[in-house]
């Protein structure tokens, strides 16, 4: 796995500083202003702007809270932000073409600045999904395997919770994607057909909104009306709520630079273990589970090879102890790796895990021990 070099990391650093500032000034334009809220002892920032009907009343949008040292710091500075699209566009080029990083095709990053200029990451929508593990090249600094890279979708998760307090919304999600593609249409859901959580075009790109599902398994196969997502509902996903939560700020390499909001890759990496043996068994499913494995094996890899081994260790082990199901889930995807792949990644894991002061063996792993893993293998399988 070649890392990309310190200049380039550099500029990709740069580059996500002043796409934030720039989504940051067009988002809240010169004739409103910061507002403080606090709610449940909580501060958070929202921008007031003239209604425009010539009233004295006030359009109120949410921006985050003020405990987000980057947000209070644009807060702070609102009057100096200028966007630089000229330069930004130079620096995608560059990032693109000397460091060899990857980009979206161009229906996936228009879909994603469209939502993104819409507020959806505003609105602490997350990027999940292959579209987001594009941005992990540039987020680590090194190249990670491309064939686990093609998709045909876009999809995007947020918390029900989150969704239902901002007091914001988007505008009417179907016109942002009809910006786009004029082709795009509602796909009304199995289960109720009031209710969308897909939309596709005529050349069957997909576009589709999740949330966590922590309530029974009952829940999840109806909709749930999400209030900030502009007319949209989201399908309920059991494991969501680990991948989503505490999302990073990364740039989707298209355009200017798009600022996105995905989830951690120690989570990314742990959850696509997960999913992955979970899929359905036909064709499609099996296919889905071959790339969620082998998205979960590149990033995991890339994280050791980085050092990062106790942020990933940390992530196994929260996922581990949420219960029997989440267990076999994780046992079932590694035992899917060659002996090479499954060993290296456990002696990794056992590192990590025993630098955070907890014993291998508690979380399904062991010592440099290749015998008793092979052993212990060998006692699973049957």
């Amino acid at each position: 796995m070649k890392s990309i070099g310190h200049i380039y990391q550099t500029l990709y650093s740069e580059l996500a500083q002043r796409s934030l500032d720039a989504r940051f000034a067009s988002d809240f334009p010169a004739d409103g202003r910061f507002v403080p809220v606090t709610v449940k002892d909580r501060k958070y920032w929202y921008f007031d702007r003239p209604a425009g009907d010539g009233t004295s009343k006030q359009d109120r949008s949410y921006v985050g809270p003020a405990d987000d040292e980057e947000i209070t710091k644009r807060v702070e500075a609102f009057k100096d932000l200028k966007a630089d699209v000229r330069e930004r566009r130079k620096i995608v080029s560059t990032l693109i073409r000397e460091a060899y990083l990857p980009r979206p095709d161009k229906t996936a990053g228009d879909i994603v600045q469209a939502l993104s200029e819409a507020g959806l990451f505003r609105l602490r929508g997350v990027l999940v999904g292959t579209v987001a593990y594009q941005a992990y090249s540039a987020m680590l600094g090194v190249r990670l395997e491309n064939t686990a890279m093609l998709t045909g979708d876009a999809d995007f998760a947020q918390f029900h919770s989150i969704s239902a307090a901002v007091g914001d919304q988007l505008p009417p999600v179907l016109d942002v994607l009809r910006s786009v593609d004029g082709t795009f249409r509602e796909v009304p859901h199995m289960n109720d057909g009031r209710l969308s959580t897909q939309f596709v075009s005529r050349s069957g790109y997909k576009v589709e909104f999740l949330t966590p599902n922590r309530g029974s398994d009952d829940n999840a196969g109806g909709p749930a009306p999400m209030p900030a997502l502009g007319g949209a509902a989201a399908q309920p996903l059991r494991f969501l709520d680990f991948l989503i939560y505490q999302p990073e700020r990364a740039v989707l390499l298209h355009g200017a630079g798009v600022p996105i909001l995905v989830p951690a890759p120690e989570r990314f990496a742990i959850h696509k273990l997960i999913v992955g043996s979970r899929r359905r068994t036909d064709g499609d499913g099996m296919a889905k589970s071959a790339k969620d494995r082998l998205q979960a094996l590149t990033l995991m890899n890339a994280m050791i090879e980085l050092r990062h081994k106790e942020d990933l260790a940390d992530a196994y082990m929260e996922a581990w102890n949420r219960g029997p199901a989440w267990r076999d889930a994780i046992g079932s995807s590694l035992r899917s790796y060659d002996d090479d792949d499954r060993f290296g990644l456990r002696r990794s894991l056992s590192e990590g895990v025993q630098a955070l002061g907890a014993k291998p063996a508690d979380y399904g792993l062991y010592d440099d021990d290749d015998r008793r893993e092979a052993a212990a293998d060998a006692g699973e399988a049957h």
